[in-house]
């Protein structure tokens, strides 16, 4: 009988508080994605597997929870959403004007091993930016990100800022082979392996290459090339334009973060929170991935981690911020309609009202309110 209770491996359950904290930071989050001209698309929740798994994705295919539907044809549970919003876009929207911006809120499934922040099933939020591949769209996508942080009613977090194209041109001339090491060693953050490297110095520097925008000008003094030059020149205009939307101060420089190379090309970031110790955003340019979908199109965004910001909140000590207080409203035996009607009226000036559901003693009243953690008592008699 033990199993009927429990929930599966790296799900949850949220408690009524839980539930009200995370709508809560959904809401707003989500008003500040429509603030800014983003529409909310919905998937569905299963997609072909060869769907999930173009663009490279074969690599996450064993974290992917399958299934077959009545054709015999494989399915899965969808991992993140930006695939799924590219299918969409390249399939319904592909006669829209560019550039497309779309938004979703909803839940993913990903097998893995539970980790602290990681479970099967987690709930995100995020921006896709179709159509647009200047540094100005850039710019909107991380200074979004940064205000739903804000908005989330988090104050300590910073957004860390690189280019891949950075890394990318330091190693053009390498073998396919010795850049895989490169990228390995850079991606497990292992910088004992990356100096035992038969390779260029300047490479070694690059998990060093961290800090405020005076990085950008140790980098320059190590970019021997175009490619490089080409992407700090790239990072050096998007925090310009960070600074004129006035959120420069969360922003720091990490050429080290590549992400993923065969995803991303061009501009990366995430999101971290002092006491948490695991990104709360995460996003950045991959101007190929709609190839796989038949349409050549650039693009940009993110995704939120909800749970995260949840977590967040609790070590920052961000309090529920409900606006409305919680009427509970009883009464005495012959009171039921006029209860009725009190409560209609109540709600309808925005309240929260909560009936009792049986006529009560005043005394009794009293102690309802309080045990169903009331603010205020309407004793009708």
């Amino acid at each position: 009988m033990t199993g009927l209770l429990e929930t599966p491996y790296g799900t949850r359950d949220f408690l009524p508080n839980e539930a009200a904290a995370k709508r809560e930071v959904e809401q707003k989050i989500f008003g500040l994605f429509a603030s800014f001209g983003y529409e909310e698309v919905v998937t569905p929740t299963m997609e072909f597997l060869e769907t999930l798994t173009t663009s490279g994705g074969r690599i996450i295919e064993p974290h992917l929870f399958k299934m077959f539907d009545g054709k015999n044809r494989t399915l899965a549970l969808r991992h993140e959403m930006t695939t799924p919003i590219a299918r969409l876009a390249v399939s319904r929207l592909k006669e829209k004007p560019l550039p497309l911006k779309l938004s979703y809120n909803t839940n993913v499934f990903r097998f893995r091993t539970n980790q602290p922040g990681r479970q099967c099933e987690f709930y995100q939020a995020g921006v896709e930016l179709l159509g647009t591949s200047n540094a100005l769209a850039d710019a909107e996508i991380v200074a979004l990100a940064a205000q739903a942080l804000l908005v989330a009613g988090l104050k300590d977090f910073k957004i860390c800022l690189g280019q891949v194209e950075f890394v990318g041109g330091l190693m053009e001339n390498l073998s396919a082979d010795v850049q895989a090491q490169i990228k390995s060693a850079i991606e497990r953050h292992d910088i004992v392996a990356l100096k035992n490297l038969d390779v260029d110095d300047a490479l070694k520097k690059i998990p060093t290459l961290q800090g405020g925008r005076e990085i950008l000008s140790q980098a320059e003094s190590i970019a021997d090339n175009d490619r490089s030059r080409r992407a700090l020149n790239n990072l050096k205009e998007i925090y310009r334009l960070l600074e004129v939307y006035g959120v420069a101060e969360k922003i720091s420089f990490d050429l080290g973060l590549i992400r993923d190379f065969e995803y991303y090309t061009g501009m990366v970031f995430e999101a971290y929170s002092g006491g948490v110790g695991y990104s709360l955003a995460g996003g950045g340019r991959y101007d190929n991935m709609l190839k796989d979908f038949g349409f050549d199109c650039p693009a940009t965004g993110f995704a939120l981690g909800i749970e995260r910001i949840l977590d967040a909140r609790k070590f920052q000590g961000v309090e529920k911020n409900s606006c409305a207080k919680k009427f509970f409203l009883s009464f005495a035996d012959g009171f039921e309609d006029a209860a009725i009607i009190k409560a209609a009226a109540l709600r309808a000036e925005g309240k929260v009202v909560e009936v009792s559901l049986t006529p009560q003693k005043k005394s009794d009243a009293e102690k309802s309110c309080a045990e169903k953690s009331c603010t205020e008592l309407i004793y009708l008699a």
